[in-house]
């Protein structure tokens, strides 16, 4: 799951949402210098990610690109179940992805707490390029990644990804509708435990 999937994950909570958005970005025990509530939200974060690595479903999407993106293919199927989600977002959430893209972004912006820059940086970028819209589209979608490419140390070709998607596309997509059920009752469990 990539960013829209953890922040749709997390509630109403903005705090919980905004922790489980961070979570990458926060390592060991820097965790303790946050809020409660978005300490709840980087915990909510990585007990997802243990949930997703560990789910059958996501593994066998993950061993369908291994051959040609190794250690990317988790990050792919990650980034393609965020398209899966906005491309089916009236499914989920009572309100257009527009606007929850829109309000969320505002309480970014609002946010009082002293972020450490890197974090702010990554949360300007979030918002300047609108990437939870762009999930919605494969165009979209190869656009982010495209950005991602530039940024990681190996050779990922991340964007040329977006042509597997396009062949396989029933496949993946059927992966997301039967693991996403999962993923959801866990994480509103989850919520409630933390």
């Amino acid at each position: 799951m990539n960013f829209l999937a953890h922040v749709y994950l997390s509630g109403n909570d903005f705090e919980v949402a905004l922790g489980n958005l961070i979570a990458d970005r926060v390592k060991g025990k820097q965790i303790q210098h946050y809020p409660l509530k978005i300490q709840k939200g980087i915990k909510l974060h990585r007990s997802i990610d243990h949930f997703t690595d560990n789910h059958p479903l996501f593994r066998v999407s993950v061993s369908a690109l291994f051959p040609e993106y190794r250690h990317y293919s988790r990050v792919i199927v990650d980034l393609y179940f965020d398209h899966f989600l906005a491309a089916n977002w009236e499914a989920h959430h009572p309100q257009t992805l527009g606007q929850f893209s829109l309000e969320f972004y505002q309480n970014i912006q609002a946010y009082a707490v002293d972020l450490p820059y890197p974090i702010n940086h990554f949360l300007g970028a979030l918002v300047k390029y609108n990437w939870f819209e762009y999930y919605q589209t494969v165009e979209g979608l190869k656009a982010i990644m495209t950005q991602m490419d530039k940024r990681t140390r190996f050779d990922s070709n991340l964007a040329g990804s977006a042509t597997q998607l396009v062949e396989k596309y029933s496949y993946f997509q059927s992966q997301f509708l039967k693991f996403m059920p999962q993923v959801i009752s866990y994480s509103k469990q989850k919520l409630a435990q933390l």
